[in-house]
C-alpha cells in the first residue's frame, strides 16, 4: 500500500528522512488509540495530502471527524471515498449513517443504514446497523415529513454556519428561501433577523421580528434578540422596559432557559444569567461551547470563581482558540475577533460575494496566525483570486508584484481605510463586520469608477457614519469626526463621496 519511508546512512552518506503518507498513517493510528483525536486529525489530515488516492487513510480520517463531532466534514469526506476512491467500501455507508443521526437527519441515516446491510448483510457493523434504524423508526415525525425535515436542517445548519463565519449576504439568501418554504419555521425567522443586524441594517432585522411576532406572539428567541437589538442601539428605556418582561419569564423548554440565561449575559444582567445557566448545569446540562462560555462570564461576574474556572477549562476543551480570554484576564486580544478565528477567514475568502472576499484578506492581513492560514489544505488556490484580490494579497503580504499592479496605489489606500476603521473598532465583532463589509462593498464601487480617495480618515469617518445612520442610531457629525480627528466639514465632504458610491 505504501512506499518504504525509512531514512538510511550509507557509507557515510546521510540520506534526507522523507516522510510518506504510510509514516504520518501511522502516527494518526498510534493518537487515535491513545484517544488522542487533535493530533490524530493533524497526522491523517497530512497523510492524505501525500496519499490523496488511498481510501483507508480518507476513511481513517473520517472517523476522526466523526468522533471530534465534525460530522457535516466526516460525511463529505466519505461521499468522496464511495464516489471516487472505492464504492466497494460498503462501511462508509454506515458511518455515514451514524452521522446523520448524530445531525438529526434520521431519512438520510436511514437510506445509508439499510444500503449497508443490504451490501454487506454479514459485515462488522450489522449489529449495529440494525440497532440505528430500529431507533430511527421508533422516532416521532414531528410537523413536517421526515424528509422535510432532513432538509430545513441542512438549510438551517448552512446558514448558521455562514452566519458565523460573517458570510451574512448567503445566509439571509438562504434564510429568505427556508421561509418561503416553510412560513412557520421560526428559527428561520430569528436567523434572519440576525443577518439583517449584522449588515447593520436595522429596518429589515426589526421589520422580521415584529413580522414574527405577529405570527407567533410571544416567541421567545425573537424578545429576547430585540433586546440584543436595542442593547446596541443604546435605547436604554426601551431596553429596560423588556427586561423587565424577560425577568418575569418562567420557561420550562432547556432551549428557551439557555436562550435567556445567554441573553443576559451578553447583555450584562449577569445575576438573571447566572441564575438560569447554573439551574441548567445543576440539571446535568450537557451544553455546547457557548453555554460554557456564558456560564463562565455570569459566575465570574456573581463572585463564583471556581465554578467560573470550572467552566472555562470544559469550553478548552471544546474551542481551545479560546486560551487567553477568560473573563478575569483584563488583556484585550485580537484573537476574541474574527481575525483570529481560521476557519472564519478561510469561508470568507471563498464567499460568492466580493466585498466578503475581501473583507476575508483585510483579516488575514490582521491575524497572528497568517502562516497557519495560508498553509491550511482549505485555503484558496491562487488561481482561483481574481486580479483585484491578488494585487491585495500582494499588498498584505508585503509580495513585490504589488507596485507593478497597483502604480497608483488605489488598493493599498482602500486597506489602509480599513485599518481606520479597525483603529476604532477592534477586535472585529460579528456586530462591527456589517461596518466592514459596508466599507468593502463602497471600496468595490469606487474601483469600478476609477476613483481614489485623497483623505483616508475622513474616508473612514465617513463610511462609520452613514453606517450608524443606515442602523437608524444617532451620532452626530461633530462626534464622530472627533474621533476620527477631523473637522465636521472634511466629515460633509466625504459623507456626500460615500452617499454617491453607496446608493
Amino acid at each position: 500500500m505504501f512506499k518504504d519511508s525509512k531514512a538510511i546512512q550509507e557509507k557515510g552518506v546521510v540520506v534526507s528522512f522523507l516522510p510518506t503518507g504510510e509514516y504520518y498513517f501511522n502516527k494518526g493510528i498510534n493518537a487515535y488509540h491513545r484517544h488522542d483525536l487533535k493530533k490524530a486529525k493533524k497526522y491523517l489530515q497530512r497523510a492524505a495530502q501525500l496519499e490523496p488516492f488511498e481510501p483507508m487513510i480518507a476513511c481513517q480520517l473520517a472517523l476522526v471527524y466523526m468522533h471530534l463531532e465534525e460530522y457535516q466534514k466526516s460525511n463529505d469526506l466519505l461521499h468522496s471515498i464511495l464516489k471516487e476512491l472505492d464504492p466497494r467500501m460498503s462501511e462508509c455507508h454506515y458511518f455515514m449513517a451514524n452521522n446523520y443521526a448524530e445531525l438529526g437527519l434520521f431519512g438520510d441515516a436511514h437510506k445509508h443504514a439499510k444500503i449497508y446491510l443490504e451490501q454487506d448483510p454479514l459485515g462488522e457493523f450489522t449489529e449495529e446497523a440494525e440497532d440505528l434504524i430500529y431507533i430511527i423508526n421508533t422516532e416521532e415525525a414531528g410537523d413536517y415529513p421526515i424528509d422535510d425535515q432532513d432538509e430545513l436542517i441542512v438549510q438551517q445548519e448552512k446558514a448558521r454556519e455562514l452566519l458565523e463565519s460573517g458570510n451574512f449576504g448567503k445566509a439571509i439568501e438562504i434564510l429568505q428561501e427556508i421561509i418561503q418554504s416553510y412560513p412557520d419555521y421560526w428559527s428561520a425567522y430569528n436567523n434572519l433577523a440576525l443577518g439583517y443586524f449584522y449588515l447593520g441594517d436595522m429596518d429589515k432585522a426589526a421589520g422580521v421580528l415584529e413580522d414574527l411576532l405577529k405570527k407567533n406572539p410571544g416567541n421567545l428567541h425573537a424578545l429576547c434578540n430585540i433586546a440584543v437589538f436595542l442593547y446596541h442601539q443604546r435605547r436604554d428605556e426601551e431596553l429596560d422596559e423588556l427586561l423587565e418582561g424577560l425577568a418575569k419569564v418562567q420557561p420550562i423548554l432547556i432551549e428557551h432557559q439557555y436562550k435567556l440565561g445567554a441573553t443576559f449575559a451578553l447583555l450584562g444582567q449577569y445575576e438573571q444569567s447566572y441564575m438560569w445557566l447554573n439551574k441548567l448545569r445543576r440539571m446535568g446540562f450537557d451544553g455546547d461551547a457557548g453555554f460554557y462560555y456564558w456560564y463562565s462570564i455570569s459566575a465570574y461576574h456573581t463572585g463564583h470563581r471556581l465554578a467560573a474556572e470550572n467552566a472555562w477549562k470544559i469550553l478548552l476543551e471544546i474551542s481551545p482558540e479560546k486560551e487567553g480570554h477568560e473573563p478575569w484576564n483584563e488583556k484585550r486580544s485580537r484573537d476574541a475577533g474574527f481575525e483570529g478565528h481560521i476557519t472564519s477567514i478561510l469561508k470568507k475568502l471563498k464567499s460568492e460575494y466580493m466585498e466578503e472576499r475581501l473583507f476575508g484578506i483585510f483579516l488575514l492581513s490582521l491575524s497572528r496566525k497568517k502562516q497557519d492560514i495560508i498553509a491550511h489544505p482549505d485555503f484558496k488556490q491562487l488561481d482561483e483570486f481574481t486580479l483585484t484580490e491578488k494585487i491585495y494579497l500582494a499588498n498584505v503580504l508585503d509580495a513585490n508584484i504589488k507596485d507593478h499592479f497597483d502604480p497608483d496605489g488605489n488598493i493599498a489606500k482602500g486597506h489602509q481605510i480599513a485599518l481606520k476603521l479597525y483603529e476604532q473598532h477592534q477586535p472585529v465583532s460579528s456586530f462591527f463586520s456589517g461596518l466592514f463589509l459596508m466599507w468593502f462593498s463602497i471600496f468595490l464601487q469606487a474601483l469600478k469608477e476609477g476613483r481614489s480617495f485623497s483623505n483616508e480618515r475622513a474616508c473612514a469617518a465617513a463610511v462609520e457614519y452613514e453606517w450608524y445612520k443606515l442602523r437608524g442610531e444617532k451620532k452626530t457629525q461633530q462626534e464622530i469626526a472627533g474621533m476620527y480627528q477631523i473637522s465636521a466639514s472634511t466629515l460633509q465632504k466625504y459623507v456626500k463621496l460615500i452617499k454617491d458610491l453607496y446608493q
